[in-house]
């Protein structure tokens, strides 16, 4: 395992466009080298008999069936709007034609 240095730091930093002062650099290598031993010591687990999954626990599809049923008309949808044209609502325009 290669250490992350002072200046390795810096430059993720920089190009996360983030201003870190001198102390922020020093105490972020040590804190991210730790980061990176115990991403290492994961990494050592012993893994090939484990079934690869999405999630720790079994997801069920929780919706109900796609079922054709009555629902109201256009006219009665429309009742009660302010204005409709061509049986949709009509609503301000509030984005130019660009």
């Amino acid at each position: 395992m290669s250490a992350l240095s002072r200046d390795d730091v810096a430059h993720v930093a920089m190009l996360a466009r983030i201003d870190l002062s001198d102390a922020e650099l020093d105490r972020f290598a040590v804190q991210l080298e730790q980061i990176v031993g115990w991403v290492d010591q994961v990494g050592e687990v012993a893994t090939a008999e484990v079934t690869p999954m999405s999630h720790p626990l079994p997801l069920v599809n929780v919706t109900r069936p796609d079922e054709v049923r009555a629902s109201l008309s256009a006219d009665s949808a429309l009742a009660g709007a302010p204005e409709a044209q061509e049986q949709r609502f009509s609503v301000p325009r509030i984005l130019d034609e660009e």
